[in-house]
This record gives structure tokens, sequence and C-alpha cells, in this order.
């Protein structure tokens, strides 16, 4: 299978490091947050990873909706709230719970769309099996 996109994103110093893309647009510092005992001040790989899943999800819902529903992009939301807890084997382990609010449909339908979207989304099937995602979904009028 041949990629439709790739990009590349070089990690120097771990988590209280720095990122950078190869072509300049993300540059950005990070910081062990507080709450896992580091100074903070900066984001983190979870807070970038909740960023990405969310945007990708919410793009989609849109998919799946352009030939079905007539929703603009604006009328979709998805609150992405990545975790990280111990483990049994000694490591760590994340899960993931989107909010996923879409206007214009009623709750059936917002169901029916957030379960497409949730087997079309690519980090959804990146995940599956790996990592526990909640999905919640609210239609909005």
């Amino acid at each position: 299978m041949s990629a439709l996109y790739s990009t590349k994103v070089t990690a120097t110093g771990g988590r209280s490091g720095r990122i950078a893309s190869d072509d300049g647009l993300l540059e950005l510092d990070l910081a062990v947050p507080a709450a896992l005992g580091g100074k903070g001040g900066a984001t983190n790989p979870e807070q970038l990873f909740a960023a990405g899943y969310a945007a990708c999800f919410g793009n989609a819902v849109i998919h799946v909706t352009r030939t079905t529903h007539k929703i603009a992009d604006d009328d979709v939301t998805v609150v992405g709230t990545v975790s990280m807890a111990p483990n049994a084997d000694g490591g760590f382990a994340l899960s993931v719970a989107l909010d996923v609010a879409i206007a214009g449909v009623d709750q059936d339908t917002a169901e029916t769309i957030v379960a497409q979207a949730h087997k079309v989304c690519p980090y959804s099937n990146a995940v599956r099996g790996n990592i526990d995602v909640e999905l919640s979904v609210r239609a909005e009028a």
C-alpha cells in the first residue's frame, strides 16, 4: 500500500526536550506535566496525541457524512482526552476518551455517524485492540 501522506518529526531530549517537523511548521518545547512531577509549562506527548486524534476523528465524521448528510465542518466538535496509567507489566498504558458533538442531526443519527467514523479514522484503526477508546456522542440542535 502506498502512503497518501507521510510526515517526519524529530524529538530530542525525551519528554523534557523539543520536537521539530522536517518542514519547520511544528517546533515545540516539551515538558513533563506537573501532575507527573515535572515542571510543566510546555506541551507534552499526551496533549499532542489528544489533539491529533480529536482532529483526525472529527475529519472522519465529516468524511462519512459527505454523501449522506448536510453537515458543515464547524458542526462537528471532538474533545479528546488521553490518560496514562501504570500497566501490569511495570510500564504505562494510554486510554482515550472522545466526546463527539454533531449539530443538525438527531441522537440516533449522530451515534451511527460516530460508529462509522470510528471504522475509518486512521487513529482509531491504529490503536484498535491496543488502547481503550471510549466514545461519547451528543447530537446538538
